[in-house]
């Protein structure tokens, strides 16, 4: 959707994949097929490239600082990503200037449930300090054969491992901050809503007080400032049944919980990201209809990526579809989104859930 974006604008893209013919790089004849870890590849993507930005935060910082050295310009760049790709690292970045989060400790390799449980609580949650996303790094612990379960599952993933406080919340909510050199913007925040810990519904703008809303995004615009970032950034926040606020995590490229923003928004997310990376000014952030709802397609069978039900999606004319064009789908696997925008947001609620339902892909 970034590569679409730059193309629509009239830039050249290239893309670096593990495979080919990926999303994005059926937008481009500039696609590279292999991994970071090769030099060679790296140095041929930085040599036809004036800017690299990310569309994830997993690889690994030292390899954008070798970038960075070949005389490229990388936003984010590797000490933004140094500072939010490992989240134990992230929250005692954000915790040290007071930016409120919840609870946290590492979990050092002799760890015992006990002593994690008097500092947390008896429930709390384990997480993979990197290379966690869609829940998959993420292991709630009630009791002490959890934490063991949990400590193995996860160690597979990723060895280095944290706990975090178990927030009892009303509301998981999230919003959208760009930054460029000259200017900072602030989207509408929204309700995200999980289904098996995977982001499935995000209602714009979320329900709650101005007061809430406008305390979000301060907390928001402080977070990004404090890790020197610059693009687009999605927060994550909890708010607890106590009306307390907690960032949750931070992620310094386009957000699941943004993507209602290319119907929705004057300009979108990812239209941002590029004028933010590549130093333009930035768009406006103004919804254009009073509500939206944007609902995951998640993959409903272990299959090729093949759409059924296709033309009964269409005929709901408020719905937006977009269909990521992956060629294989697993259940529970992002395969597209639907958005729709109005002024009721029952209406756009119900346009919303019809449309998924009738999408087997």
């Amino acid at each position: 959707m970034s590569a679409f974006q730059a193309y629509r604008m009239g830039f050249e893209i290239a893309v670096i994949e593990k495979q080919k013919n990926s999303p994005a790089g059926q937008l481009t004849k500039n696609e590279f097929v292999g991994w970071v870890d090769d030099e060679n590849l790296i140095k041929k993507i930085a040599s036809v490239s004036d800017v690299l930005t990310l569309e994830n935060e997993f690889i690994e910082y030292k390899v954008l600082e070798y970038i960075e050295n070949l005389g490229k310009k990388v936003m984010p760049s590797s000490y933004t990503i140094s500072l939010i790709q490992d989240k134990l690292i992230q929250k005692e970045v954000l915790a040290k200037v007071g930016i409120p989060v919840p609870n946290f400790v590492q979990i050092h390799p002799i760890e015992s449930y006990g002593k994690i449980a008097e500092k947390l609580g008896t429930k709390f949650l384990i997480k993979s300090r990197k290379m966690g996303y869609d829940g998959y790094g993420n292991f709630l612990v009630k009791n002490q054969k959890d934490f063991q379960t949990g400590q193995r599952k996860l160690s597979e993933r990723y060895i280095d491992l944290m706990a975090e406080e178990l927030i009892d919340f009303e509301k998981e909510l999230a919003v959208m901050v760009v930054r460029s050199k000259k200017e900072i913007k602030v989207y509408p925040v929204v309700e995200t809503i999980q289904k098996n810990h995977i982001c499935h519904t995000v209602i714009a703008p979320a329900q709650i007080s101005k007061k809430t809303s406008g305390l979000i995004k301060e907390i928001a615009v402080e977070s990004v400032k404090i890790v020197k970032g610059f693009g687009i950034f999605g927060i994550e926040f909890f708010l607890s049944k106590q009306k307390k606020i907690y960032v949750n995590e931070m992620a310094p490229r386009p957000h699941n919980s943004g993507h209602y923003t290319i119907e929705a928004c004057t300009t979108s997310q990812f239209e941002n990201h590029l004028r933010a990376v590549l130093n333009l000014p930035l768009g406006s952030v103004d919804m254009i209809k009073s509500f939206a709802v944007m609902i995951n397609l998640l993959g409903k069978r272990n299959g090729d990526g093949t759409i059924k039900h296709y033309s009964n999606a269409l005929k709901y004319p408020d719905a937006h579809l977009h269909i990521y064009g992956k060629e294989e789908s697993r259940i529970g696997r992002k395969m597209g989104h639907v958005t729709v925008i109005g002024d009721k947001l029952q209406t756009c609620l119900l346009t919303a859930r019809k449309t998924e339902k009738e999408i087997l892909i």
